[in-house]
């Protein structure tokens, strides 16, 4: 290996990704472990996480599961200390769960829209809060959370979903400062359209993929695996002075107009 490509190495490093049974949270575990660090795969589905689990490690990597609601702060604040306890520390942590309501803001209850801020924005504060106090004591750690473009461009549909994803960005911003003197970087990654598992509707029906394509400079959906590579960019010590960025990967569809 050229020497300066050992600074893109998570070797001896704990990540815990969130959301990481299938779609871009799989991709993103899966390339920390192949980058050599022990990743932690957490989900609601303990079979799914078996199975995520089982592939990571049929490629060489090193995983474990942790299956858990991170909207509930007592089994996540549980679930970080079993990592710690198991793992010596905790050193990463990649916060990509997310819920999703596609109606219109008139038909939405006030709990639908509370459950959308709840899971994709309060969760994540606590998860940030939780995560850097055990990050602290060692002087460094890395928090990424996936935001979207939704937060800067919509299809009129997603309102409570922008209206999270945007304090993401905001939170993202306000983690940097509040934790960059404590060694540990706070930074996001702002994924386009990719054709994962949850959309799948979307990406198989040929009118509204052709829309999507069209809307996207590169003219073609991006593959899970690329949201790989600024994972594990922001998680290494290449991005040792990247704090309060959010690392747009989109094909370039919010440069076009």
């Amino acid at each position: 290996m050229p020497p300066y490509l050992a600074n893109f190495s998570l070797v001896g490093k704990t990540a815990l990704v969130t959301g990481a049974g299938r779609g871009l949270g799989f991709e993103i575990a899966s390339a920390m472990a192949g980058a050599g660090a022990f990743v932690v795969v957490n989900g609601r589905a303990p079979e799914r996480l078996d199975a995520a689990v089982a592939a990571i490690r049929d490629a060489g990597g090193r995983a474990s599961a942790a299956a858990f609601d991170v909207a509930e702060a007592v089994a996540l604040r549980a679930a970080l200390d079993g990592i710690e306890r198991d793992n010596g520390r905790l050193d990463i942590v990649v916060g990509n769960v997310g819920q999703r309501d596609r109606r219109r803001i008139a038909e939405c209850g006030d709990d639908d829209l509370r459950a959308v801020i709840e899971v994709d924005l309060v969760a994540s504060l606590i998860l940030a809060r939780e995560a850097a106090e055990r990050m602290a004591p060692y002087g460094s750690g890395r928090l990424i959370f996936l935001t979207s473009i939704a937060s800067q461009m919509s299809s009129g549909r997603d309102a409570a979903y922008a209206a999270a994803k945007s304090g993401l960005e905001g939170m993202v911003h306000a983690l940097a400062v509040e934790y960059g003197a404590l060694g540990i970087t706070a930074n996001g990654i702002s994924p386009g359209f990719f054709a994962t598992e949850t959309n799948a509707a979307l990406a198989t029906d040929p009118k509204r993929s052709a829309y999507f394509e069209r809307r996207t400079p590169l003219r073609r959906w991006g593959r899970p695996e690329e949201i790989a590579g600024a994972a594990v960019f922001l998680a290494s010590a290449a991005a040792s002075f990247v704090n309060g960025h959010i690392l747009v990967v989109d094909g370039g569809t919010t440069s076009q107009m």
